[in-house]
């Protein structure tokens, strides 16, 4: 904790220039944001930036390593990328770089802001929307309040032939993403927590007498 601190004090002198940043707690670690835009990550003393399509193409030329987030054992890559000792000693790269992260963060979340109606968003059809609505849930804030899997069990309550695309396609579109576009690792965790729960379903089937 006292490597995160010292790095949350050093990127908040390095990256003065973006403007006043906050820092709060988020994921074990530490937020950065700019008027309530979130752009990077403090973890473990390491600084990581958010990704976004501007700053894809350095990511991947400069290998940057991604945070892994542990979920139920499992490692979840977020987009979030580690600023490595070089990149660290380039005072004006690492603040050009971080002013795109930042800016690509407050493009998406105006467009979140913009969306009023689940159809919306990816992956959600009219008639996935008007199936969550007859589960109760109705707008885009209780899709992601719920989460993805609260919400399929409310849809498999009504269908019990929905199947793990579902999940997929719901984690999807909470997180913005189409759910072919999802991190292997996380359509991993929600696959074994879907063969779980068939597998409790199956166990738990009342018999027929």
């Amino acid at each position: 904790m006292r490597d995160s601190k010292s790095k949350i004090a050093s990127a908040k002198q390095q990256l003065s220039a973006l403007g006043e940043i906050s820092s709060r707690s988020q994921f074990g670690g530490y937020s950065l944001s700019v008027q309530s835009v979130v752009f990077a990550l403090v973890s473990e003393g390491e600084l990581y930036l958010r990704a976004c399509e501007e700053v894809r193409p350095y990511i991947i030329e400069h290998n940057m390593k991604p945070l892994l987030f542990t979920k139920r054992g499992i490692p979840v890559e977020l987009e979030y990328y580690r600023v490595d000792e070089p990149l660290w000693q380039k005072p004006e790269e690492l603040i050009a770089l971080s002013q795109k992260c930042l800016q690509g963060a407050a493009r998406e979340r105006a467009t979140q802001n913009k969306i009023r109606r689940l159809k919306d968003l990816p992956n959600l059809s009219l008639k996935l929307e008007v199936q969550l609505r007859r589960a109760g849930i109705s707008t885009v804030e209780m899709l992601k309040e719920q989460g993805a899997k609260r919400c399929w069990l409310k849809l498999y309550a009504m269908n019990r032939n929905l199947g793990v695309n579902i999940l997929y396609a719901l984690h999807g579109a909470i997180q913005g993403l189409h759910y072919e576009a999802l991190p292997v690792a996380i359509k991993e965790e929600l696959r074994v927590w879907y063969n779980e729960t068939m597998r409790y379903q199956t166990q738990n089937k009342p018999r027929k007498t």
